[in-house]
């Protein structure tokens, strides 16, 4: 997607993808991750989800990246913050209270901007590219985060029903992704009650991907 589609979505407000509440997936597979204390998660293409906040409440320390200066700016004003905006490359970084959120192209984020991180929530970010940009995706996160554990939800579903983003993502294509440098695990797989966009049919997964020896 251009990164003008996802800027006009924030401008216009129409970001039916923001859930509004933390991620029930979230809330009962993160133990999977086996996150220590303090646990610094990171979550990409991260819009203004409540999840970083409530991870903060759980102890840990989540940071983010997303492309729309609205979105951060929503994030932090909706949990009642005023983040330190500093330059990071060619990102802004703004930190507040615990919580981090990087500005700018995904792509652009490099493992020494982005600091260590000790596991990953990928809720919206695989599934919101099409097809031709996964790859890319999945080798950088990889690659920035030092292969560090996955928790990840998709949706499968038949893609000439709907026009995504969400796009859908077969387990075969997680596997073809990201099987030489995680052993995958299906943790769960349930139908989207009333379909995707209260239409079309879906099953909504969550993998666990943990670094092969």
């Amino acid at each position: 997607m251009e990164q003008e589609f996802w800027h006009q979505r924030w401008q216009d407000g129409r970001v039916g993808f923001h859930e509004g509440r933390v991620n029930p997936m979230l809330a009962k597979y993160l133990d999977q991750l086996e996150p220590a204390p303090g646990a610094r998660i990171f979550l990409p293409l991260c819009g203004k989800t409540v999840d970083l906040g409530w991870l903060r409440d759980q102890g840990y320390r989540p940071v983010g990246a997303e492309l729309s200066g609205i979105a951060i700016g929503e994030l932090f004003a909706e949990l009642d913050l005023t983040p330190e905006v500093t330059p990071a490359g060619p990102l802004k970084r703004h930190a507040a209270d615990g919580i981090e959120v990087f500005e700018g192209d995904i792509f652009d984020l490099t493992a020494q901007v982005l600091g260590p991180v000790d596991a990953v929530f990928d809720r919206a970010a695989l599934i919101a590219l099409p097809e031709a940009m996964r790859g890319d995706y999945a080798a950088h996160v990889t690659a920035i985060t030092g292969r560090a554990p996955q928790l990840m939800v998709t949706f499968d579903y038949d893609q000439t029903a709907m026009a995504g983003p969400p796009f859908s993502v077969t387990g075969a294509e997680v596997a073809a992704l990201y099987g030489a440098d995680y052993t995958i695990e299906r943790l769960d797989a349930r139908e989207v009650p009333g379909g995707l966009k209260g239409f079309c049919p879906a099953q909504a997964e969550t993998w666990l991907m943990t670094a092969r020896a």
